[in-house]
């Protein structure tokens, strides 16, 4: 892109909005002069996805996935917690099964929330705890028709693990789109449970009080 009226090129794409910043994102070239100058963070920040479709947010997410294959600084990881947390919010659920229901895509974000779990650990309220939390998303391709993840919690920690490696504490069985809602507290955990969206075997006031031990970013 030429600059314009004094505008650098980074300056023009976050410039643009809904299926015009979609487009210029989607053919940038990953290790171009325009790309080298975007922050990550800025486009999430110029991102509103009720400015897009069903299936923009899900376009959105892999042409960041792929400048990230060739230019790290495009990683989801490198996206600010609290922008992060803002998107996923902001997102209708419509888009958000639109992401899930295409498999690379579905297990890069389930990947990425899970990871930093282990950042968002409050090592005050968790200090004298030792508990395994096994978690089940609806809809994968593993056993029984489901993404496994593991979480242990310990001494303070959280450690995070696709292998289940531990006797857990609580099963909890989620559909990908319910725990987004969840983790960015579009949804409480004792109304997914009533209405049936969250199913929960084991110790169930612990996993009732889950939650309390992260200090998991709220939407701006």
């Amino acid at each position: 892109m030429a600059d314009n009226a004094g505008m650098t090129s980074a300056d023009q794409v976050v410039g643009l909005r809904g299926a015009a910043l979609l487009d210029a994102l989607e053919r940038l070239d990953p290790l171009g002069p325009e790309a080298h100058a975007l922050d990550v963070n800025a486009l999430a920040d110029a991102v509103d996805p009720r400015d897009l479709g069903k299936d923009d947010f899900r376009r959105l997410l892999n042409a960041l996935l792929r400048l990230a294959e060739r230019a790290p600084a495009f990683d989801l990881s490198k996206v600010d917690p609290t922008r992060f947390a803002s998107l996923v919010s902001s997102a209708s659920r419509a888009q958000l099964e639109s992401v899930v229901a295409e498999r690379p895509l579905r297990e890069r974000v389930l990947d990425e929330i899970f990871a930093r779990m282990g950042a968002h650990i409050r090592s005050d309220r968790a200090r004298d705890l030792h508990a395994v939390v096994h978690w089940r998303m609806a809809g994968g391709t593993g056993d029984g028709g489901y993404d496994r993840y593991e979480t242990v919690i310990a001494k303070g920690s959280c450690t995070v693990s696709r292998e289940m490696r531990e006797r857990p504490r609580v099963t909890i069985t989620i559909a990908p789109a319910d725990f987004f809602r969840l983790i960015t507290h579009q949804a409480t955990p004792a109304v997914l449970f009533v209405t049936g969206k969250i199913k929960v075997k084991g110790d169930l006031a612990f996993a009732a009080g889950l939650i309390g031990f992260f200090d998991l970013p709220k939407p701006v």
